[in-house]
């Protein structure tokens, strides 16, 4: 496991992560995906398990779902689950916010 912190405190990681926004993120040698509904992080791969489109171009629904822009396929960010569609999990990670920044964890 590789650990990874973004921003320097809590207030910083809320600018640089807008509300229900997916930002693009290099994170060691990986892209990935980081959006927030509210205070509730979530960090997730940066392709669809189905087509591999670039899901940081896709929407964040109240349901704590990313919904890809290719096809439509929705998946539960905090545990990968596809909720409409049908294809492979989507590979999610840890993520908590702190008072001394955002830190993610990889694989």
């Amino acid at each position: 496991m590789k650990t990874f912190t973004l921003g320097r405190s809590n207030e910083e990681v809320m600018e640089i992560i807008p509300n229900k926004r997916i930002k693009l993120l290099q994170v060691g040698s990986r892209k990935i995906c980081i959006t927030r509904i509210n205070e509730t992080f979530y960090a997730f791969e940066q392709l669809c398990p189905h087509r591999k489109a670039s899901l940081h171009q896709g929407l964040i629904t109240d349901f704590e779902e990313v919904v890809c822009p290719l096809h439509e396929y929705r998946f539960h960010m905090k545990s990968g689950e596809v909720k409409a569609g049908s294809c492979g999990t989507l590979e999610t990670y840890s993520i908590k916010l702190t008072d001394s920044g955002l830190v993610i964890e990889l694989p």
